[in-house]
Parts: structure tokens; C-alpha cells; sequence
């Protein structure tokens, strides 16, 4: 059985976001697989980056409940217990779980691990593609730092810390093929070199689930072929579940083992890629139409354009 059904890291429940008298998203439920590459999906203004922003703690969700299962199982019993209790975050008999409705941006990607990427990219582009590596651990600095003492004296410790952080930074750099532009400054990359660096800079936090919005956005058909290899590599090599947004059908079809598909805030499907490619209800949001008995026709018209058969 699917991995977002029997072992899912992220359970979203009855996700309802409003803005004033907008509602963006309504109760939308989904989940995202332990080790799992998950797509969202769905038509401009649908409500995609909404669903992102409420995971990650830019926004406050209006209502729902997001738990997520860093560690053992997202035992029901357990994520009822934690949501009664009051608490954020809690180690349960399973593991550490986390309700992300509760926490600040901060704490989701300190604590929880959720690390994620924007539609426009956010490299320091006056820093080196080395330091954009190195600075996104800062945290793991600091704290072996001890708030600059420990790093003031240089203790055997700080340089541990330091040695590791250079290792990690270092080992992207090799995966994404940028060892020669290390000393070169992020902004004077090629957009896809770009893209590449900011996803291997949210992996260096040692993420467990990783959001990319729309990663495939700009990049030419040899960029795209070399994203579709690293996001399987850090599913498969590294383990980490990603959660994507992503108008690149054919970057969707190639990576995904599981889509989920939004219309104007609505959930209108759910499951493995080419079952959801052939639903008619996806079919009808994309084409524009209003319902699914419009589909033939609309493709009829399309085929007609295009000087095909219908």
C-alpha cells in the first residue's frame, strides 16, 4: 500500500486558510509519505503556495490540524493526545511529533526540520556560493558556539562544528557539480545553478520534509533532466521526503509517487501520478472548463486547433 497512507510524515487535516471574506483553501486534507516525493498541484490561484505558507509557518492557519512525525510514526492516538494537551511539539512512545498550526516559522524549521525554497529564488547573491552553503547552518553554529564564547576561544568543540558545517557545504557543492564556482558569488551563477544551490542550501539543515515551490520554474529542458536526478537522489540517497509545487508536468510525472490536486482551494484528487493525470475532474480544471462532461468537447476543440483528429 501507498507510503502516504500507511506510513505518512506530514498528516494535513481539514486545512482551512481565509483572508477576511476570501476563502483561499477549505478544508483540504492530504498527506505526505515517509521518503515520499509528494506533488501539489493544480491551477494558478488554486491554493497551492497558500498550503506551503500554512506548513511553514508564514501564515496561521484559519483551522485545521498539521501534525507531522519527525521521527516513528504518526500514531493517531498520540497526535489526539498532543492536540488535547495544549502543547506544540512533544517525544512521544513513537517519536517526536509536531503540531505545525501551533509554531512559529522559526521553530517549524529549527525544530521540525521543514526547510523549503521560494518561486523566486533567495540566494545571498553578494555571498559566495561556499558561504550561502555555510551560513545556512548557522544555528548548529551558534549553538556550538555557545551564543560566540565557545567560537571566541576557538574550543575544540566550535572547531568540530566548524569542520562539519565546511564538510556538509562541501559535499553539496560536489553533488550539484559547483566545487569550481565555490569561490564565486551565488548572484553571478546561471539560473539553473541557482535553483540547484538553493535547494542543496535547504538541505544542508538536515531537513525531514523538503518544500520546493515550483523548482522547475525557468529552467530549459537539460536544467530540468539535471533538478528530476537531484530530487531523486535526495529521496533516495538521503531519505528526505519532499513536498513540491510544480507547473512542469513532465518534471511531475518523472519524479512524483504521489500528486494531489488543488482547485480554487478544494481537494478535487489524491493519488499516484497516472491515475491523477487521467482523472476527468483534473482534466476539466486545467482545460478551464466547468465541468467534467466538457472535457471531450474541450479537447475536441483543442485537437481541431492543432489540425489533429479529434
Amino acid at each position: 500500500m501507498s507510503r502516504w497512507l500507511t506510513d505518512p510524515l506530514l498528516t494535513v487535516e481539514g486545512l482551512t486558510m481565509r483572508f477576511g471574506g476570501l476563502t483561499a483553501v477549505s478544508d483540504f486534507h492530504f498527506s505526505v509519505g515517509r521518503g515520499d516525493i509528494t506533488a501539489l498541484i493544480g491551477p494558478n490561484g488554486a491554493g497551492k503556495t497558500t498550503v506551503f505558507n500554512c506548513i511553514t509557518g508564514f501564515y496561521k492557519p484559519t483551522q485545521g490540524r498539521l501534525a507531522l512525525a519527525r521521527t516513528g510514526v504518526a500514531n493517531p492516538v498520540e497526535v489526539e493526545a498532543l492536540t488535547r494537551s495544549g502543547r506544540r511539539f512533544a517525544t512521544m512512545q513513537s517519536g517526536d511529533l509536531f503540531l505545525l498550526e501551533r509554531m512559529a516559522d522559526h521553530e517549524i524549521a529549527q525544530r521540525a526540520h521543514v526547510a523549503r525554497t521560494f518561486q523566486n529564488i533567495r540566494l545571498f547573491a553578494g555571498m559566495t556560493v561556499l558561504e550561502n552553503l555555510i551560513v545556512a547552518q548557522h544555528n548548529a553554529l551558534m549553538r556550538a558556539s555557545g551564543l560566540t564564547l565557545f567560537g571566541l576561544f576557538n574550543t575544540p568543540g566550535y572547531r568540530r562544528a566548524e569542520r562539519a558545517a565546511m564538510a556538509r557545504a562541501v559535499g553539496w557543492l560536489e553533488r550539484i557539480n559547483l566545487v569550481e564556482r565555490a569561490d564565486d558569488p551565488a548572484g553571478a551563477l546561471p539560473y539553473g545553478d541557482q535553483r540547484r544551490l538553493e535547494i542543496a542550501r535547504a538541505m544542508c539543515i538536515d531537513p525531514a520534509l523538503l518544500c520546493l515551490d515550483e523548482p522547475a520554474a525557468g529552467l530549459n529542458p537539460r536544467e530540468s533532466a539535471e533538478l528530476t536526478t537531484l530530487l531523486r537522489s535526495i529521496r533516495d540517497d538521503d531519505g528526505v521526503s519532499v513536498l513540491l509545487i510544480e507547473h512542469d508536468m513532465s518534471v511531475v510525472m518523472q519524479v512524483s509517487d504521489h500528486v494531489v490536486v488543488l482547485d480554487y482551494g478544494r481537494k478535487i484528487a489524491d493519488g499516484a501520478p497516472q491515475a491523477v493525470r487521467e482523472d476527468p475532474k483534473v482534466i476539466a480544471a486545467y482545460l478551464g472548463v466547468d465541468d467534467e462532461a466538457e472535457v471531450i468537447a474541450a479537447e475536441s476543440e483543442i485537437a481541431a486547433i492543432a489540425g489533429d483528429s479529434p
